[in-house]
C-alpha cells in the first residue's frame, strides 16, 4: 500500500514538473530525464521510418507533417493518463477510504473515480468517506481544471509561433527561390552593390532567427512542424541565410559585411541550439555541400549576374572556417528531421513557388493558341 502511494506521488510530481517545464517555463531546462523529451525521442523515430517507406515525395512530406500537431495531442493525452493513474495509485495506497454502494473497492474502481474527478464529470457514484480521500479528490479536480487551462492556452501559442515563423519563410520565396539558395538571394538583391537592400533583408532574418530560437527552445514541438510547401522549411531558410552571410563575410566586391556578421552569429546560435534540442547527432560522413566543382559554378553564375566573389586564398580559408561552424549542425538536424538542406545554387529552370499554379499548362496552351488572333476591343470583352 505504502509503495503504491509513493509511486503515485512521484508520478504526479514528474508529470506536473514536465508540463510546467514544457508549457509554462519560457526557457529550456537541462535535465537528464523528461517525459516530453522521451516521448518525442521514441515516437519520431518510428514515425519517420514509416514515412520513409512512402515513395511519393508529396505523400511522404504530408505524412511527416502530421507528426507535429498529432504529437501535441498525444503528449497532452499522455500527461492526462499519467496524472489519472498517479492519483489512483495514491488513493489505493492510503487504503479503502471510498465507497461504491455494497460493491468491493478495487484498483480499477479507484482508476475510474480518478478519471471522472480529473475531468470533473461529477457523477458521484463513487464517494470518499474520509477527510484524506476528500482532500485528494479536491486536489485532483483542481489539477484537472489547471490542465484544461494549460491546453486552452498552449495550443494558440504554438500555432501563433508557427504562423510568425512561416510568414518570413514565405517572403523568402521571391527573394531567394524555392528552395532558397545563397546564389539566388545574392543575385536578386546584391546586384550592383545594393548594400541597403541586402542589409535590410539580413537584419530581418537576424530577428527571425532570434524569434525561432526563443520559440523553438520553449516549445520544441515546433521543430517538427512542416511548412506548407515541400521545398520550404525553417531549417532550409536558416541554412540559406547562413550560406549567404558566410559568402558576404568571406568577401564580395562592393559589399560590406557588418550586418552579415550579426546575422550569421544569430542564425548560427539558433541552428546549434536547436540541433541539440531535437537530439541531432554529428555524422562525419555527410557529403560536402559545396565541392570545388560546385564552388567554381557558384562563382561563375554569380559573376554572370553581377556579383563577384573574391578569388584568393583568404576567401577560401574564411569561407571554409565559417561553413565548419554551422554546416555539421544543419546537416545533422536535417537528417534528424528528414529535411533536405538547400543547395548553394538553384537548379536550372527551377520556378519559384509563387510562379506555379494548377492551371498553368492550360493557360499557356490557350495563350499559344490565341497568338496571331486579332485583339478584342473593350466593347467585345463586355
Amino acid at each position: 500500500m505504502a509503495t503504491a502511494a509513493i509511486v503515485g506521488v512521484l508520478l504526479i510530481a514528474l508529470i506536473l514538473l514536465d508540463a510546467f517545464e514544457t508549457v509554462v517555463l519560457p526557457r529550456r531546462v537541462t535535465r537528464h530525464f523528461r517525459v516530453s523529451a522521451w516521448f518525442y525521442r521514441f515516437t519520431w523515430r518510428p514515425w519517420a521510418k514509416l514515412a520513409g517507406n512512402i515513395k511519393s515525395p508529396a505523400r511522404r512530406e504530408a505524412m511527416l507533417g502530421y507528426f507535429g500537431p498529432l504529437s501535441e495531442i498525444l503528449l497532452l493525452f499522455l500527461w492526462a493518463i499519467g496524472l489519472i493513474f498517479g492519483f489512483a495509485l495514491l488513493q489505493f495506497g492510503i487504503g479503502e477510504h471510498v465507497r461504491l454502494g455494497d460493491q468491493p473497492i478495487t484498483f480499477w474502481t479507484l482508476l475510474y473515480m480518478s478519471g471522472e474527478t480529473f475531468f470533473t464529470l461529477g457523477l458521484g457514484d463513487v464517494t470518499p468517506v474520509t477527510s484524506l480521500a476528500r482532500f485528494l479528490l479536491v486536489a485532483e479536480a483542481g489539477t484537472g481544471f489547471a490542465f484544461l487551462g494549460i491546453v486552452i492556452g498552449y495550443l494558440p501559442i504554438i500555432y501563433s509561433s508557427f504562423s510568425r515563423r512561416e510568414i518570413e519563410i514565405s517572403l523568402l520565396d521571391a527573394r531567394a527561390g524555392s528552395p532558397p539558395t545563397a546564389a539566388e538571394l545574392l543575385a536578386r538583391v546584391g546586384i550592383g552593390g545594393r548594400q541597403d537592400v541586402l542589409d535590410d533583408i539580413l537584419r530581418q532574418w537576424e530577428r527571425w532567427a532570434a524569434e525561432v530560437l526563443e520559440s523553438h527552445l520553449s516549445y520544441p514541438v515546433l521543430s517538427f512542424f512542416r511548412s506548407q510547401h515541400s521545398n520550404q522549411s525553417w531549417l532550409a531558410a536558416m541554412t540559406a541565410i547562413l550560406d549567404t552571410s558566410a559568402l558576404v563575410i568571406a568577401g564580395i566586391d562592393n559589399l560590406r559585411n557588418e550586418q552579415a556578421k550579426l546575422t550569421f552569429a544569430m542564425a548560427r546560435h539558433a541552428v546549434v541550439d536547436l540541433a541539440q534540442v531535437i537530439n541531432a547527432r554529428y555524422d562525419p560522413d555527410t557529403p560536402d555541400r559545396l565541392p570545388p566543382a560546385e564552388m567554381a559554378r557558384l562563382r561563375q553564375e554569380l559573376a554572370e549576374r553581377g556579383v563577384h566573389l573574391n578569388d584568393d586564398d583568404r576567401f577560401r580559408a574564411k569561407l571554409g572556417q565559417l561553413r565548419a561552424m554551422y554546416e555539421p549542425y544543419a546537416l545533422a538536424a536535417g537528417k534528424r528531421l528528414f529535411i533536405t538542406l538547400p543547395p548553394w545554387i538553384a537548379a536550372e529552370n527551377k520556378r519559384d513557388n509563387w510562379q506555379a499554379g494548377p492551371w498553368d499548362r492550360m493557360i499557356q496552351a490557350r495563350s499559344l493558341a490565341e497568338i496571331g488572333r486579332p485583339r478584342a476591343t473593350t466593347e467585345e470583352h463586355f
